[in-house]
């Protein structure tokens, strides 16, 4: 990859390019969407008062995969340490990277219809927590493990990369009745991660053992995080962008924004590589070391912080009739409202923080998130479409 175009997986390059649209929004100059700055204030108000609700303490958790391991008052995970108590330190924390990965390339929209039933639990969930819960019993199972056996909670390249469609819809229970969007791109995702990693690791988990070598003094910024994350796992987005034969990952077009060369017109935003740089965290501080500067990631450009945006009025479709059509991902009219979801987050977490009494060590950005603004954007595409978000996105399985 050349110095120009690895600079676009930086979360630096995520923020700068998405800020530049909102820049051209202020000014009324885009081409897709109206901003209406004003409503921004009632739409912090909304996310503070539903953060109160969530969590009354205001002790709040990154937003990040382990939320969604904590199921009926139960954490999950934790019960499984309970029953492996060898599985402790360096060990621990690389089984824990590869539940937390593999879990979130899962995680991409389920659609409306499916749902998973834990027969344990005697509990039926759907789109990201019964994902979740899919994901942890698929690796419980020791679906994912060279050595099923001995060593069930791993995931080997080698596993990985043998792993079909049918292997993943019997595990997540798919069926005509029951059906998954993207069931055979969640497949092919998982296949080509075991390949493109299986060229420098036997396992997922070694990319815990790259970072903590990367710390200095135990600390470890989270943007290494990201970019360690980019840089092993970019090449397997079967739609992101390629260019000059260089896969880049979730990257969209835009013809607004400026660039050197080749990146120009690139907005990067690398939403599942990022989240699952949320989702390392814990692990990482399980393990000892501490993550400095969290804000330093962006916010998820996805539908639920994107949807808060639109339902709450701050952005305006330009066409009214926008929000009744089904868009391709990589469409201009998506990658605006995903920069400009990206953009606002960072002018609507100081306006939470301020109500809330919390500064950004007590609220950095992925606990706004989490407090947040995903749930509000939840909350309102339920009141007024039964959950869907208000646009539509045609999608593989492996972008939102």
């Amino acid at each position: 990859m050349t110095k120009t175009l690895a600079a676009l997986a930086t979360p630096e390059a995520i923020r700068e390019r998405c800020t530049a649209l909102l820049a051209l929004a202020e000014q009324g100059d885009l081409a897709n969407f109206r901003l209406a700055p004003e409503k921004l204030d009632h739409t912090a108000d909304l996310v503070a008062g539903i953060t109160r609700q969530n969590y009354p303490n205001l002790r709040i958790p990154l937003h990040s995969r382990w939320r969604h391991f904590a199921v009926a008052g139960r954490d999950l995970w934790a019960e499984r340490l309970t029953l492996n108590p060898d599985l402790t330190g360096p060990a621990r924390a690389r089984s824990e990277f590869e539940l937390a990965i593999v879990s979130v390339l899962l995680d991409a929209g389920a659609g409306a219809a499916w749902r998973y039933h834990d027969q344990e639990m005697r509990l039926e969930l759907g789109r990201s927590e019964g994902l979740a819960l899919a994901s942890l019993r698929l690796f419980e199972a020791g679906v994912l493990s060279d050595h099923p056996d001995n060593e069930p909670l791993r995931a080997d390249t080698a596993a990985l990369t043998a792993l079909t469609a049918a292997d993943l819809g019997s595990a997540f229970q798919v069926s005509k009745n029951n059906p998954l969007v993207g069931l055979a791109g969640r497949a092919a995702l998982l296949n080509a991660l075991g390949r493109a990693v299986g060229t420098r690791w036997s396992r997922l988990g070694e990319l815990y053992d790259q970072l903590a070598a990367a710390a200095e003094d135990g600390c470890l910024p989270a943007r290494s995080i990201l970019v360690s994350v980019l840089d092993a796992f970019n090449a397997i987005w079967p739609s992101g962008l390629v260019i000059d034969g260089v896969a880049l990952g979730d990257v969209g077009r835009h013809a607004q924004i400026p660039g050197e060369g080749v990146t120009a017109g690139l907005v990067p935003f690398h939403k599942l590589s990022q989240w699952l740089s949320y989702s390392l965290i814990e692990p990482l501080q399980w393990a000892g070391l501490t993550i400095t500067d969290l804000d330093g990631l962006t916010g998820l450009a996805e539908y639920r912080n994107g949807g808060l945006f639109i339902d709450t009025g701050v952005l305006v479709p330009r066409d009214a009739a926008a929000l009744d059509a089904a868009w391709p991902a990589d469409s201009e009219f998506v990658v605006e409202w995903r920069a400009l979801t990206v953009a606002l987050l960072d002018r609507l977490a100081p306006l939470v923080r301020q109500r809330l009494g919390l500064g950004p060590d007590q609220l950095p950005l992925a606990a706004v998130l989490q407090g947040g603004s995903w749930a509000a954007g939840r909350r309102l595409a339920e009141e007024k479409r039964g959950g869907r978000p208000p646009i539509a996105v045609d999608s593989d399985g492996t972008l939102f």
